[in-house]
């Protein structure tokens, strides 16, 4: 690589339950009057135990293959620390997409509803996937984007359903070709994506791309796996199902078959070990180096051959530093690379250092990928796990034991709990909690929180100014309040610079759609005459500080490495909302309380509520 790059997350979507083998003919449909009688034979060889479709009972499309792709990428982008946003460049490969235009890519991503960026479609088979990998280690490595993710899916199991196939038959008792039907017993539905960047994950292990080498031999070969009728595959010209004067005269002859020619697969194995030992010779990969061979078999049957010939040239394989995952997620073609490297990724049996050897053999035309990779970064430590947001004790409020005071709190402590389960599902607080949280993330949040404080202060005093004067020990402590909060947005600007943020671009912000609701709800509020259905605000936005915001501190703190004095604006709220809240406390007691008011607080608390989750979930957007 011209510049290094690093797989730093891995995401993977298998459909539904997993299928057993004694349920693969109930799900896929049964060709004929009888059970196969070729399945017990080649499930014997592949040793397969279980693998996945994306068809239900009676063969209907649950999911398309787009959207397995997506929910790959998902995962994988949950499991980083960066966005969707951030991806420069989107790479999909798969053997066949849900339409035969336009591209797979374009599909995937328009599922994810992703921002503009570059995209390639990859078409082919197994693989296809370490075709993928390349073009998107190239591009961050050529420096010409810094985040990338790559993305292989299949959906086999449309081409292997037993309607594919009636139109074929000469009655009850007809059976497909070997060639044909032993893929039904084979393959599988699934998608693995991975995440590429230019530097290592801020924490835990990332996979250095130290070389990938692809070579083909399709120049000397004819086709092994393809979808098409063998004689017509092979005439010359080729003969394609488009080539038929119908979709349904390509049917029934057999033209949308998916094929495998199995009298070539002992030169697809025995090709790819000799890939092996010339990229040995070459150099390129030293065998002692290697601590763990990453090998995608289609069945174990090849995996036997393959052990037998590396033998035969020298070089003897520890059995238990080879991975798979054939026997428990099945053959997914293009998506098995993605899905055994996920899997061992996240399997906690490697180390820094180490080093990976990924062989991605394809009968499709004798394509093979060889992946070598390094083992970066340090194992994570029990701190560095991901700490589940879980829904604090509501704030609580001091009553004078009057049975409306308490029917007032029950009610706020129902609103806060739906409110702080709603918080915990926005975006950036999801990342805080699971330690994928950014300083540009951080910086996002101060910039956000800065434009919303200075209005905090405004509608404070307007209210004040609202108060009649029967109530003036109320709005004296609004006055307080006011004169407390005035200046808090100095205090979030000093935290932003220190976090690498430009004071200026924080004056000149904006407030976006969620903190513009949230402002003019409050200040529309506290225009009218005794305001104190404002008293539910004051309770959400106060209770942030109280609960809330000394956890956030600590959270951001720890996992961004800052010094405490970079986080003092949540610090210091999470101290002086204490005596904040002994003035809620005030105003609760001090007789204003009607049984037309509990309600007014109520409402305006869930209001104001929903308003603080909506601007959050904003950030970022103007």
């Amino acid at each position: 690589m011209p510049r290094r790059c690093y797989i730093t997350s891995v995401g993977q979507f298998l459909p539904g339950e997993p299928v057993s083998n004694d349920q693969i003919e109930a799900r896929l449909g049964q060709i004929g009057s009888k059970p196969s009688a070729l399945r017990e034979r080649v499930l014997r060889q592949n040793k397969i135990e279980q693998r996945y479709y994306a068809i239900d009972d009676q063969q209907r499309t649950v999911t398309s293959n787009a959207r397995m792709a997506a929910e790959a990428v998902r995962a994988a982008i949950a499991n980083s620390t960066v966005d969707l946003k951030d991806i420069d460049l989107l790479v999909a490969a798969t053997s066949q997409g849900d339409l035969p235009l336009p591209g797979f890519a374009s599909m995937v991503q328009g599922e994810l509803q992703m921002p503009t960026c570059e995209i390639a479609t990859l078409h082919g088979i197994c693989a296809s996937s370490v075709v993928a990998l390349r073009h998107a280690a190239l591009a961050v490595g050529s420096g010409e984007v810094k985040t990338a993710v790559c993305v292989a899916s299949e959906f086999a199991s449309r081409l292997l359903k037993a309607s594919r196939f009636r139109a074929q038959g000469d009655g009850d008792e007809k059976r497909l070709p070997f060639e044909t039907e032993f893929l039904r017993w084979m393959l599988s539905d699934g998608a693995g994506a991975l995440l590429i960047s230019d530097t290592p994950a801020p924490r835990g292990l990332s996979l250095e791309v130290e070389s990938i080498t692809l070579k083909s031999h399709a120049g000397r070969f004819p086709p092994c796996m393809f979808v098409g009728n063998k004689d017509e595959v092979h005439a010359t010209p080729s003969v394609g199902w488009l080539d038929h004067l119908s979709y349904e005269s390509a049917s029934a002859s057999g033209a949308i078959n998916l094929h495998q020619t199995t009298a070539l697969l002992n030169d697809v194995v025995r090709l790819c070990v000799n890939g092996v030992f010339e990229l040995i010779e070459d150099g390129k990969i030293d065998p002692k180096g290697i601590d763990w061979w990453l090998t995608h078999y289609s069945s174990h049957l090849f995996r036997e051959q393959a052990y037998e010939l590396f033998v035969r040239g020298g070089l003897t394989i520890d059995q238990s530093r080879v991975f798979t995952n054939l026997y428990t997620t099945g053959n997914v073609g293009s998506a098995s690379f993605p899905l055994m490297l996920g899997d061992l990724f996240r399997s906690g049996k490697l180390k820094p250092g180490e080093r990976i050897l990924g062989i991605v053999p394809e009968s499709g035309r004798f394509l093979f990928g060889y992946v070598v990779l390094r083992v970066v970064g340090s194992e994570p430590h029990d701190t560095e796990m991901p700490h589940i947001a879980t829904v604090s004790e509501p704030p609580d409020i001091k009553t004078s034991g009057a049975p409306i005071e308490e029917s007032l709190v029950r009610q706020l402590a129902s609103v806060w709990t739906d409110f702080e389960s709603r918080l915990n599902q926005v975006p950036i607080v999801a990342k805080m909690y699971q330690h994928r949280m950014t300083l540009q993330d951080y910086r996002d949040l101060l910039f956000n929180l800065r434009q919303q404080v200075i209005d905090g202060s405004r509608w404070i005093s307007r209210a004040a100014s609202n108060v009649t004067r029967e109530h003036f020990p109320i709005r004296s402590a609004f006055i307080g309040h006011s004169r407390d909060e005035h200046r808090d947005f100095e205090m979030i600007e000093r935290d932003y610079v220190s976090v690498g943020g430009d004071v200026d671009v924080i004056r000149n912000g904006e407030k976006n759609v969620g903190s513009t609701a949230l402002s003019e709800y409050i200040l529309s509020r506290a225009s009218r005459e005794n305001p104190f259905d404002l008293i539910g605000a004051m309770f959400i936005i106060e209770g942030l500080g109280r609960r809330v915001a000394a956890r956030w501190a600590e959270q951001i703190r720890l996992q961004l490495h800052l010094e405490p004095k970079q986080v003092s604006f949540l610090t210091y709220h999470s101290a002086s909302d204490d005596v904040h809240f002994e003035r809620l406390d005030a105003a609760v007691q001090s007789g204003v309380l009607t049984d037309k008011l509990v309600p007014e607080i109520v409402k305006a608390a869930k209001v104001v509520a929903r308003l603080y989750v909506l601007q959050l979930e904003e950030i970022g957007n103007f």
